[in-house]
């Protein structure tokens, strides 16, 4: 199996750390992939350090575009690859050599499989294994288990509409896991770790305050209810996993988010996108 497999990196302000992310993507023993560069919009240069990969590696590529989050960086690059699979990397993490080779050979033998991911471990501020629940669906209805650098097929990502953009705080992994999963597919964990998560002072998920998750959870909890009841069996139960014991009359401070949520599931739309359109 020789498929070719399309490597997502979107940068923002991370330029300082994309070398040693494109490094391991040079360094695999796969050999068929493409790795595109999603420049989103960053102020940094960004732009000069990928300009010595291109020249280094043609599978190397690079895409600008106006900043957007990560969300839309990624759908962005994904609309530009030729791959059959699909593997986000952010710019400032990075993957074991061994990673797409070990992935691709356990998608050979399962034609079930929808997602492939591996063990993990921090480094930087912090290093150490990364201990994560098992995966199953039922828990992944609590918590997310899998990072965004798992192997995907890109037919999938077109079957959910890709990442969606209107979580604009974070947690897209979960909700993106959660589309593609929901319906049926299995999931496989290498054992053995392959990738590598940077801890420092300052990440995006650290930016999360206690409202903006808040936002997320409930935007989510509207957006996939049945795949939440199904999976916890009660609205309440559902509530406390996603901290919404108390009355929902800010309800996303926005009632944007709540009719959003119901016209992307069912017509297929977002209402901000044909917001932003018209204006």
């Amino acid at each position: 199996m020789n498929a070719i497999v399309s490597i997502i990196v979107p940068c923002y302000n991370q330029a300082q750390y994309l070398d040693e992310a494109l490094q391991s993507v040079l360094d695999q023993t796969y050999q068929n992939w493409e790795c595109i560069v999603v420049n989103d919009g960053s102020p940094d240069n960004t732009e000069n350090i990928v300009e010595k990969w291109l020249k280094r590696d043609t599978r190397f590529q690079y895409l600008f575009k106006e900043n957007g989050g990560v969300s839309s960086a990624r759908n962005f690059g994904i609309s530009h690859a030729v791959g059959e699979f699909i593997l986000p990397l952010d710019a400032d993490d990075k993957i074991g050599s061994d990673y797409i080779t070990l992935g691709i050979k356990v998608f050979k033998y399962d034609i079930a499989l929808k997602v492939v991911y591996c063990r993990a471990e921090y480094f930087g501020e912090k290093s150490g294994p990364w201990n994560l629940q098992p995966y199953s669906l039922k828990e992944l209805a609590r918590l997310n288990m899998i990072f965004c650098s798992a192997l995907y097929r890109k037919k999938d990502w077109e079957l959910v509409r890709g990442y969606d953009t209107n979580m604009i705080y974070g947690i897209e992994d979960w909700e993106f896991w959660i589309s593609i999963l929901k319906d049926g597919g299995k999931v496989f964990c290498l054992d053995t770790v392959q990738f590598y998560y940077r801890t420092k002072q300052v990440s995006r998920q650290r930016q999360l305050d206690g409202e903006t998750v808040k936002i997320m959870n409930e935007y989510m909890s509207i957006k996939h209810v049945d795949f939440f009841i199904k999976q916890l069996g009660s609205y309440m139960e559902l509530n406390e996993v996603i901290d919404t014991n108390k009355k929902c009359s800010e309800n996303l401070k926005s009632e944007k988010f709540v009719i959003d949520a119901f016209c992307t599931t069912f017509f297929g739309f977002s209402v901000f996108g044909l917001y932003k359109i018209k204006k």
